[in-house]
């Protein structure tokens, strides 16, 4: 039997606000995990950048790794700091950071 895939998540991080802070969007995204319908992804966002409003998918979560962001969900603004957890609605969202920042986006696609 395979082993179960492993991540360092802090060194994920680093690189990625590396690369984040490197870049003209001031983003980065790592796919870190596709097993089937599950999916992780590592993004890194600099203080002040977004992810535009998208649709959600069937399920997901965000885990800050590092920073504080807001998921902003049908006009409302829902603060998150490094090390909390949260759900992500059904509804079109947006993700902004406030400072740099690290998040773990766990989505179940249909």
């Amino acid at each position: 039997m395979p082993e179960p895939a492993r991540a360092d998540l802090g060194a994920i991080a680093e690189e990625h606000a590396a690369l984040a802070a490197a870049s003209p969007h001031g983003r980065s995204a790592h796919l870190l995990l596709h097993d089937g319908v599950l999916r992780q992804t590592v993004i890194a966002l600099t203080a002040g950048s977004s992810l535009d409003e998208h649709n959600a998918p069937v399920a997901a979560s965000l885990q800050v790794l590092r920073g504080k962001v807001s998921l902003t969900i049908a006009g409302r603004r829902q603060d998150v700091a490094a090390g909390e957890l949260h759900g992500i609605p059904q509804e079109r969202h947006g993700l902004l950071a406030h400072v740099d920042s690290v998040v773990l986006l766990t989505v179940v696609t249909a």
